[in-house]
């Protein structure tokens, strides 16, 4: 049985656009045209990046050939000799810098030698320098350290010194005491015992009336040696006494030895400086005052003494300290 009201259902309206938009057609990229280029991949955007085939830098190629950039360039180039004159003028002043290189003029075969003969000096001979023959016959400068393992140099007291700190610093921190100011502690106390060092030699040598150009140069590295007997005592002091530093029987032998072999090195090496000869004929770096007698010889003996044993002592003693 059907409703006659209710059985039907209302038609359905669907909504008519009012206003017809037309979508635009998508086409696709032409087709790419002949390029003479060999390197094409056939990629249709790939010509767009590419800068002319004239000039790899594009826009920016012509940078170095503009005036303003070249006159930067010499004004630059100027201002750098400028001051490397001006810094050299400076240093010159204070240090030649000629003899300076002297004293770092070095080969392997030198460094080996000398490092043994600093640990071992007890059989060497000879201990005088060697010099250079002039045309006439007389005796001219030092031969630099490669060419004379008795000659001075600074390039192995340099060395040792910089070893010296960073090898204190390395059992500090295997002992897990490293702070970052051990550097400075490290290195101003090295430095303040060569300063002195060399302080108390200049001031003896001047009172003992003994004149050397190139003495001061000799006395920083104959002072700058300890410290390859100060290495030695820590690292085998250290190794043997299982991180208990330079102290008991081994730790103080080891020094003593050290001490003990750098002092004789330094008694027979500082003879040419501080117990300089009589020669009216020399035409070297080392020019003598007249000969003063015995008891001015004497008394640069006591002071040679004095330096390689007591001063040494005092010195080396603190540098192997923990």
């Amino acid at each position: 049985m059907q409703r006659s009201g209710y059985g039907q259902s209302p038609p359905l309206h669907h909504p008519v656009p009012q206003h017809v938009s037309t979508v635009p057609q998508l086409r696709s990229p032409p087709p790419p045209t002949s390029q003479p280029q060999s390197g094409y991949d056939g990629s249709p955007y790939q010509q767009q990046g590419r800068a002319p085939s004239g000039n790899m830098f594009g826009q920016y190629g012509n940078f170095i050939n503009d005036p303003a950039a070249q006159l930067a360039s010499q004004f630059g180039q100027t201002a750098f000799k400028q001051g490397q004159e001006y810094l050299e003028q400076n240093v010159n002043r204070f240090v030649s810098v000629s003899a300076l290189k002297h004293y770092f003029n070095v080969t392997n075969s030198y460094v080996i030698n000398k490092l043994f003969l600093v640990l071992f000096p007890w059989r060497h001979k000879p201990w005088s320098r060697k010099q250079t023959v002039s045309p006439g016959g007389q005796e001219g400068w030092y031969l630099p350290p490669r060419d004379d393992i008795n000659s001075p140099d600074m390039y192995i007291p340099v060395m040792s010194l910089v070893t010296y700190i960073f090898l204190q610093t390395l059992i500090a921190g295997l002992r897990g005491q490293f702070q970052p100011e051990l550097f400075g502690y490290i290195a101003t106390t090295a430095l303040v015992v060569v300063i002195v060092e060399i302080l108390g030699l200049k001031l003896g040598c001047y009172l003992l009336s003994i004149s050397n150009e190139s003495q001061l140069l000799d006395l920083v590295a104959y002072s700058g040696y300890k410290f390859v007997g100060v290495i030695v005592t820590i690292s085998l002091a250290e190794i043997v006494n299982g991180g208990k530093g330079t102290g008991g029987v081994i730790g103080w032998t080891v020094f003593g030895y050290t001490f003990f072999a750098n002092a004789l090195f330094l008694m027979r090496s500082l003879k040419y400086v501080l117990l300089p000869e009589n020669n009216n004929n020399a035409q070297g770096p080392m020019q003598t005052m007249p000969t003063e007698g015995r008891a001015k010889r004497s008394q640069r003996l006591q002071f040679l003494f004095f330096y390689a044993y007591i001063v040494q002592l005092f010195f080396m003693w603190i540098l192997s300290r923990p």
